[in-house]
């Protein structure tokens, strides 16, 4: 997952951006010069194209004072962006379902620490949610809406970020390994365009402990992916990305905005763009207006 391009711009952003990093980083990076593009985010103009050891440097240095920064086209628009795809658990929502269904259960540890095997890439996702899910039945169906009603939060600047895209007429994708108890919930909520996840099987108002139908695992989520990409004529430029675990990692390879948001490790180090302590929102400041 890389891009290039002959004009760069470096993004810095956070909650407290210091006027000498900026300083330090244009020089690191020979930059033009700086402009402000709101209060928590600067535009490093026209930087030189950086090395692999330069690009560490800025992006640790960053990380460690707990800003955002990434590298992008000077030319990027957001108009150019057709499809926007996304993940829902932990990355266009706060939490992960199956583990909040799970602590109606006061299943929550076991489940929950099944589910950070599976984000870190360390079991098979099919395997697991089978594994997981089985240990839901019983479970009366209201949990379901406990959870939407109680617990389900949207992440940061996720509603901003889809109404500027949805503005433009961006394609919008929600693809999740979770349920379609939630994401047809979000899709009216949002205004997404298409949804898909696993059906959670209900028999006489309790779960079964079974899913319906093939797992939306990794593969399922890369040919969505491709299936909208392929539907609306798209270039991999055009195509944004966004997810956390390791399920999402070839859904992310397919195109060139991949973004990692508050990911795991695995997908940082494997994403061209990172967001680990702003909003959704925060790749809008990566464009152009």
């Amino acid at each position: 997952m890389t891009t290039s391009n002959s004009q760069q711009h470096l993004i810095i952003q956070g909650a407290d951006v210091a006027t000498r990093t900026l300083k330090e980083l244009a020089q690191l990076t020979q930059a033009q010069g700086i402009e402000q593009i709101n209060p928590h985010a600067f535009r490093v103009c026209h930087v030189a194209q950086a090395d692999a050891t330069i690009r560490q440097t800025v992006m640790a240095r960053c990380f460690s004072e707990q800003l955002d920064a990434a590298f992008v086209p000077a030319s990027a628009k957001l108009s150019d962006i057709g499809l926007f795809i996304t993940d829902m658990d932990s990355t266009l929502i706060t939490i992960e379902c199956i583990d909040e269904i799970a602590d109606m259960q006061g299943l929550k540890p076991q489940v929950a620490e099944i589910t950070e095997a599976a984000m870190r890439g360390e079991l098979d996702f099919a395997q697991s949610l089978r594994k997981r899910v089985a240990l839901l039945a019983g479970l009366d169906e209201r949990a379901l809406d406990r959870v939407y009603n109680e617990r389900l939060q949207l992440s940061p600047g996720a509603e901003s970020l889809l109404a500027k895209l949805h503005a433009q007429g961006t394609t919008t994708v929600l693809v999740s390994g979770g349920f379609t108890f939630f994401t047809e919930r979000l899709k009216q909520r949002l205004g997404l365009t298409h949804t898909y996840a696993n059906v959670l099987e209900v028999r006489d108002g309790k779960l079964t402990g079974q899913v319906l139908g093939d797992i939306v695992d990794a593969e399922a989520k890369r040919q969505r992916l491709l299936q909208h990409k392929a539907e609306l004529g798209l270039q991999r430029h055009q195509i944004l990305a966004s997810g956390d675990g390791a399920n999402d990692l070839r859904m992310l390879s397919e195109a060139d905005w991949a973004v990692a948001y508050h990911a795991k490790p695995v997908v940082r180090e494997q994403a061209p763009y990172t967001i680990n302590f702003g909003g959704l929102n925060s790749i809008l400041n990566w464009f152009l207006p």
